[in-house]
This record gives structure tokens, C-alpha cells and sequence, in this order.
């Protein structure tokens, strides 16, 4: 399992079109994809990732686990730097 920390640096958090494009990298892998903000994790999905309300200064936890884990993780780490 890969496990990393990303601050959301996007003035409105985690909204509609960044959650879109996230949940689009991730399903290009194989493995599982969660984040977790506080005491809630969900699946990457568009829905359930604006649910986790992250706004701008939160801090979320990127759990990939699979067998393209590393790949999957780094490219969902870029993914986050480049828009969120």
C-alpha cells in the first residue's frame, strides 16, 4: 500500500470538476484508491469526495493499494499538485 499527505491548495477545495478528473486518473489503474480527511474515507468518486466537504488548508490522506500502486500513486500525487 502507497500512503501519502496532500494540502489542498484550490481556494474552493475538493468541488465538481477537480473530483471528476480525480476519479478519472484513478480508474486508469488497477488499484484501489481512498481518501480519508479527518475520520472519514471513501472510494474515489466524484460524489463521495465532495462529500468529505475538503476545503483550501485541509489536509487528506491518499491510500493506493494494488498491484500498479506505485504508478497509481504518483500519478494521482501529480494530479493533485497540478489542480488541487
Amino acid at each position: 500500500m502507497k500512503t501519502f499527505d496532500y494540502t489542498i491548495t484550490d481556494e474552493i477545495g475538493i468541488h465538481a470538476r477537480p473530483a471528476g478528473l480525480l476519479v478519472k486518473e484513478a480508474k486508469k489503474f488497477k488499484s484501489l484508491v481512498t481518501v480519508t480527511l479527518g475520520e472519514k474515507t471513501v472510494k474515489a468518486s466524484a460524489m463521495a469526495l465532495m462529500g468529505l466537504g475538503a476545503k483550501k488548508g485541509s489536509t487528506i490522506t491518499v491510500n493506493v493499494n494494488g498491484e500498479d500502486e506505485d504508478v497509481s500513486a504518483a500519478t494521482i500525487e501529480t494530479f493533485l499538485k497540478e489542480n488541487l
